[in-house]
């Protein structure tokens, strides 16, 4: 199994209430599914796709990926694992303003071992492979909304990882370009990858095969869960 989340809660608390944001959720991914969450704002789908991450630790359960506990790791060690195995595209798309379209796509390069040259190479045809090539030397603010996701999109996968998280990775990108990066996501699943979207894009639905419904915190059992 290449993602276990196994009864992972997590809870929030301030001098005025609290909130349950997860609330004892287990959910396994195999290699080569693409997986769509669903469900209203304040559900709890980006807290799961956080601690999914190694980027938020649950107040109890497990999250295993690949095998591996990330809470288990050191938080340098973690980092490292998270830029070894996950790729993360968010809807916001996170790029360095003042870095190329090849700077930003090199950039999780940092925390892997590898030569210069392999993985310049590598990027370079995750950008061509984008239709990004003439737009390389670009720096974000230069570029389109979709151009930008494309780039993100690349980014998550220069060090070949095993688990994609998506977090409203179409949520301002016009029809096309929403369609183009789903067939991205699409293709990483069917060549072996696991794909985790967190969505309220019905489209984006409907590209995946298994959809799991949110509410308040908890997997909804009564929605059907395939797509």
């Amino acid at each position: 199994m290449l993602l276990l989340i196994d009864g992972v809660s997590r809870t929030y608390t301030d001098a005025h209430s609290t909130v349950h944001a997860v609330d004892d959720v287990s959910l396994q991914i195999a290699a080569g599914e693409f997986v769509a969450v669903q469900g209203a704002s304040g559900s709890g789908k980006s807290t799961l796709l956080l601690m999914a991450g190694g980027l938020l630790k649950p107040d109890s359960g497990q999250v295993q990926v690949d095998g591996q506990d990330p809470y288990g790791l050191k938080p340098d060690a973690r980092a490292d694992f998270r830029a070894q195995n996950i790729g993360f595209v968010f809807q916001q798309f996170h790029l360095v303003p003042y870095l190329s379209v090849l700077e930003n796509v090199l950039a999780p390069a940092m925390a892997v071992p590898g030569t210069e040259a392999e993985t310049r190479d590598r990027a370079l045809q995750l950008i061509e492979r984008f239709g990004l090539s003439d737009r390389q030397q670009h720096v974000p603010a230069k570029l389109s909304s979709g151009e930008r996701q494309r780039t993100a999109m690349a980014r998550a996968l220069l060090n070949q990882p095993k688990l994609i998280l998506a977090d409203e990775p179409t949520g301002n990108l016009d029809h096309d370009n929403a369609d183009t990066l789903l067939g991205y996501l699409a293709d990483f699943a069917a060549d072996g990858g696991a794909v985790l979207l967190v969505t309220h894009d019905d489209r984006a639905v409907a590209c995946a095969q298994r959809v799991v419904h949110l509410q308040n915190g908890r997997i909804d059992q009564a929605v059907a869960s395939s797509a």
